[in-house]
């Protein structure tokens, strides 16, 4: 099977990091190469030294759609999870790597503030944190991403299934048993949002 990345964007605690090592779990048992990259772990190698600026947001963003595209372009499953909140710069690494395919996890601030795993939204709003994403600096969703996960509403079974069935309609995964696990109303919803991307 040829490479491909898996970006997954959404607010912080939002499901990004779950989700992208359920998918990777399943992706290993099927034989492919996976290689995860989490934004919070590539901030302490891969961009240590970089800021919370727009412009230092940007370059690590770019920094890893660089080694997604190395990754996809030697046929390894390249998995990010990282905030990405700027539109223009998912593009630029949509254009980059070709076999891109983009998650929203999808989750209402409201339900993030209670949610707050590790107490961030509640020092951004004491003020204790500047520029953080969804209180004081700007979240761009995407306009189009191939697969949105509504994390307030969804178990992570359900988002993990239905990422898995995405891609394995795309062609891009070998077919496994999770189909199962679809109701043909659900199938319907992913054929659909893939012919109206153009996909099949």
């Amino acid at each position: 099977m040829k490479g491909f990345t898996l970006w997954f964007t959404g607010l912080p605690g939002s499901g990004k990091s779950t989700l992208a090592r359920k998918v990777e779990e399943i992706l290993l048992e099927r034989g492919m190469k996976v290689e995860v990259l989490d934004g919070d772990i590539i901030r302490q190698h891969l961009s240590k030294g970089l800021g919370f600026s727009k412009e230092d947001r940007d370059e690590n963003i770019r920094r890893i759609g660089w080694v997604c595209h190395i990754l996809t372009r030697n046929d390894v499953v390249a998995i990010a999870a990282a905030i990405s909140p700027y539109k223009e710069i998912r593009e630029e690494n949509r254009k980059l790597i070709g076999r891109f395919v983009e998650v929203y996890c999808k989750c209402p601030i409201e339900v993030l503030k209670e949610r707050d795993p590790k107490g961030l939204y509640a020092k951004a709003l004491r003020g204790e944190i500047k520029n953080f994403t969804g209180i004081d600096d700007p979240y761009e969703p995407p306009d189009n991403p191939e697969i949105i996960c509504e994390t307030d509403k969804e178990s992570v079974e359900e988002s993990v299934n239905k990422i898995i069935r995405t891609l394995e309609l795309m062609g891009y995964i070998p077919p496994g048993d999770t189909s199962e696990d679809y109701s043909p109303e659900e199938e319907e919803k992913i054929k659909k949002r893939l012919k109206d991307l153009g996909y099949i």
